[in-house]
Order: C-alpha cells, then sequence, then structure tokens
C-alpha cells in the first residue's frame, strides 16, 4: 500500500520521529500537500482497520495526531522568517553604508572638479595677461 518516497508509518502516523521538513530534499516529486493527504489518509484507514477511535471523534484523533506536525511547521517557517529578515537587515545596512560611500565620493570629485575649474581659469587669465602686448 505504501508508495515510494512516502514517509515511514511513524511519520505517517504523525509520530514526532518522522522525517523533519528540513529533511525532505527540495526538488522532491511528491507535493507537500499530496503528502499530507497521503498522511491523513493512511491514519484513517489504520484507524478503521483497527476498529479503533482514542477519542471516539475523528475530527479529534486527527487533530491530535497532526497539531504537533503544523506546530513544528510553524516553529520552522518562524525560524526562516527570523533568519531572512536579520539577513535583511544586514544587507540593507550595507547598502545604506555603499549609499554613504557614493556621496562621500560625488562630494569627492565635485570638489576636485571645482578645483580644476579654478586652476583653469587662473591659467587662462595669466596666459592671456602674459600675450597682452604693451
Amino acid at each position: 500500500m505504501a508508495e515510494a518516497g512516502l514517509p515511514t508509518e511513524a511519520a505517517a502516523e504523525g509520530k514526532p520521529g518522522g522525517p523533519s521538513p528540513e529533511s525532505v530534499p527540495s526538488g522532491t516529486t511528491i507535493s507537500r500537500v499530496k503528502l499530507l493527504d497521503t498522511m491523513v489518509d493512511t491514519f484513517l484507514q489504520k484507524l478503521a482497520a483497527a476498529g479503533r477511535r482514542p477519542s471516539g471523534t475523528p475530527e479529534k484523533d486527527l487533530c491530535s495526531v497532526l497539531a504537533p506536525y503544523f506546530l513544528q511547521q510553524r516553529d520552522t517557517l518562524r525560524r526562516h522568517v527570523q533568519k531572512q529578515e536579520a539577513k535583511n537587515q544586514e544587507l540593507a545596512a550595507a547598502v545604506l553604508a555603499g549609499r554613504r560611500q557614493v556621496e562621500e565620493l560625488q562630494r569627492q570629485v565635485q570638489a576636485r572638479q571645482q578645483a580644476w575649474q579654478a586652476l583653469h581659469r587662473e591659467r587662462q587669465e595669466l596666459a592671456a595677461v602674459l600675450k597682452e602686448p604693451e
């Protein structure tokens, strides 16, 4: 009944020992939604085959099994978001530092250009004075 690439029975039953979302390769051919559907179906089939329901309510049984999985998923996503936000803050600080550096370089270029233009004007004035016949 198990297909190739599906999680072990422990994972299908939602036990904490199953594969974590971090251990599932990103290029897997089975989508996470299909995997979750398969886990739910397997769990319900096992309950029906055993003829038992721990709480007597299928919804509660399913929630009790899937809740830890979803909590683990939420925690993993939160950690990823926090890491990404920290990285984004570092990158933003680097961008701002780069902008300040570019602005300083632009000021230096402008100051040197103005100094060169002033020297050029003085040189032209001096050349004009020296060329004038008296």
